[in-house]
């Protein structure tokens, strides 16, 4: 009872997942007004289960128990990228979809946002390594060394929350005339009367 009266203090909560079939990465961001502050993050280990329909199984179970303990507003979700080994995609997907099937029996909207984007969108380099996306995790949350996991997934958690969270906070931009004369339309003050000659 006493994390649900924690959670109060925040206008939104967004719940981060890395996943993967033998570790699955999470992260919660908790948003007060314009400032992202983390509230928990950590890793499900998923080699002790002996098939794959097990680790599936206990993806689901920790992601409703995420859902049900920090009550997120949002899910932002790492898409699977596209690799050469065609099993280990289908087994990434199958966990991806197991973990958004979760949030979604809770009615929580789901972002996707694939690597490259979440790379950039934290450190400014698409092509920054899970170092690089840690490190600055932790300098933009200001996360004391004592707390920094030792598996990169939940910080990779953490940056698709932060993603999320910056794209959020991009304006919505307007849909401009499609063509010269609706913008006229628009515009009358804009428009030169041409003179007669």
């Amino acid at each position: 009872m006493a994390v649900q009266q924690e959670l109060k203090k925040y206008d939104r909560i967004i719940l981060g997942i890395d996943p993967g079939t033998n570790v699955m990465g999470y992260g919660v961001l908790g948003v007060v007004g314009r400032r992202p502050q983390l509230i928990v993050m950590g890793v499900l280990k998923l080699s002790r289960f002996e098939t794959h329909y097990m680790r599936l199984h206990r993806i689901h179970e920790r992601v409703l128990g995420l859902c049900e303990q920090y009550l997120p507003d949002e899910l932002a979700i790492e898409a699977p990228f596209f690799g050469k080994n065609v099993q280990s995609m289908l087994k990434l997907g199958r966990a991806q979809g197991v973990a958004m099937a979760a949030a979604l029996s809770r009615d929580i909207p789901i972002a996707e946002y694939p690597p490259l984007s979440i790379k950039q969108a934290v450190t400014g380099n698409g092509a920054a390594s899970k170092e690089q996306v840690a490190n600055m995790v932790k300098r933009l949350l200001s996360i004391p060394d004592e707390k920094m996991p030792d598996l990169l997934d939940a910080t990779d958690a953490l940056a698709a929350a932060l993603a999320h969270f910056y794209e959020s906070q991009k304006p919505a931009v307007a849909r401009g005339p499609q063509s010269w004369k609706q913008f006229l339309a628009a515009h009358p003050e804009r428009v030169v009367p041409r003179k007669n000659k």
